[in-house]
């Protein structure tokens, strides 16, 4: 069985995934306006997230506007938003099932192959989480990427890589390494033993006669 220090570890890296999970999708730094060709303006700095855009001035202010409908957003903001929502629930609920199943947890009875099992469970529910979140990131970044290098968009409208994005993909890859951490937890069998176990025969009730 795994050991108990290694599922503690998986536990606290997840835990801090979900924290950059969590982090990432409230920032508004998904995309920022990109400084190429003559667009040498610096005074005022744009970021869009998804769930609002915001506007920072050298001055140090910064004004930032909800977007107003969902329906006016195009689907990839949508599907992202969907997805890294979706990874922050399936990751919260795969923590839960990992406290129930770790050796250092009261939950789940004394069994310790049941405990194993619940905990590989949780491992797993884990690492669907962070590939949700990994394919939202991943998604979102290449139309950044198809956006940039798109000859007919205009040079004042092209964004590049924010440090959200950096945060929740940091997130989704620590939520992969506790995540294949817990569900190592695989239970093992009892063993078998080496020697097959001598059976003793009742006393022959016959008599033999000379």
């Amino acid at each position: 069985m795994a050991n108990s220090g290694l599922q503690i570890l998986g536990f606290a890296l997840s835990l801090l995934g979900l924290i950059g999970l969590i982090v990432g999708t409230i920032l508004p730094q998904w995309k920022m306006s990109a400084y190429v060709g003559d667009n040498i303006i610096t005074a005022v700095s744009m970021y869009q997230g998804l769930w609002m855009s915001c506007a920072f001035q050298s001055t140090g202010q910064i004004q930032c506007k909800v977007y107003d409908s969902i329906l006016q957003l195009d689907s990839a903001l949508q599907a992202t938003r969907a997805l890294m929502i979706v990874g922050i629930i399936v990751t919260v609920a795969g923590l839960g099932v990992a406290t129930m199943g770790m050796k250092c947890s009261n939950c789940g009875g004394d069994d310790k192959i049941k405990k194993s099992r619940i905990t590989m469970t949780g491992g797993i529910i884990l690492l669907i989480g962070s590939l949700s979140a990994t394919i939202a990131c991943s998604w979102f970044a290449h139309n950044i990427i198809k956006e940039f290098y798109n000859p007919f968009a205009p040079v004042n409208s092209k964004y590049e890589f924010g440090l959200a994005i950096f945060i929740a993909w940091a997130g989704a890859f620590l939520d992969i390494i506790g995540g294949a951490m817990l569900a190592a937890s695989c239970p093992k069998g009892k063993p078998t033993p080496k020697y097959p176990i001598a059976t003793t025969r009742p006393p022959s009730s016959t008599k033999e006669f000379v």
